[in-house]
């Protein structure tokens, strides 16, 4: 059963749907900022309406179809928690992009949406909020770049894990949050390093 469900879920995750509808518009994501073939890069290349349409499409792959087997599952099995990271791995390793798929944050906010009522994704947007309005003010308002956005996702991911632990979440949570955390990390790793290398730059000049 937990083998079957996971698959659904990890083949849920991997329909990259802000990808496609950029190459039904003739826009390689690929080809956008960093790369990254998700809603993000979307709405940059072909619109804000596209953008929110990506969001929402890889929003709604995280929360279904994990909301209903959540009536069906034993929710105090450890096991589990590979079928939480499911969908959020497909969307990372998506066999329809040669395992490599996008940074997965939209479809963590859906997966979040559904184990907690929409408590954790709302409490992690309205941080990911406060950070951008900084970094704007900091940047007097000049676009961003999607290694600062990177920064931000983690930082932000990393404060709601601290607000779990403060409010005594159950551990089955608490540990899927740091698989969720690491996986988030590995998808940024370009993008650490990148900001890494200019900081270090800084230095020697």
């Amino acid at each position: 059963m937990h083998a079957l469900i996971f698959t659904i879920e990890f083949f849920t995750g991997s329909l990259m749907f802000s990808y496609w509808i950029g190459h039904s518009l003739g826009i390689n994501l690929k080809n956008i900022r960093d790369g990254n073939p998700g809603a993000f890069n979307l709405g940059h290349s072909a619109g804000l309406i596209y953008g929110i349409l990506g969001a929402s499409l890889d929003f709604f792959k995280g929360y279904f179809p994990l909301i209903f087997f959540l009536k069906i599952l034993d929710t105090t099995d450890y096991k589990i928690i590979f079928i939480f990271l499911a969908p959020i791995l497909g969307h990372a390793f998506s066999p329809f992009l040669k395992f490599k798929g996008g940074k997965a944050l939209a479809v963590t906010f859906g997966v979040w949406s559904a184990l907690t009522n929409f408590k954790i994704s709302f409490i992690y947007a309205v941080i990911l909020g406060i950070l951008k309005s900084f970094e704007r003010k900091i940047n007097k308002n000049k676009p961003s770049i999607p290694e600062i956005d990177a920064l931000l996702d983690l930082t932000g991911f990393g404060i709601v894990g601290v607000i779990m632990f403060m409010f005594q979440f159950n551990n089955l949570l608490l540990q899927f949050w740091l698989y969720n955390f690491v996986l988030l990390i590995f998808k940024r790793t370009k993008d650490i390093y990148a900001i890494i290398n200019l900081f270090l730059n800084k230095e020697h000049n």
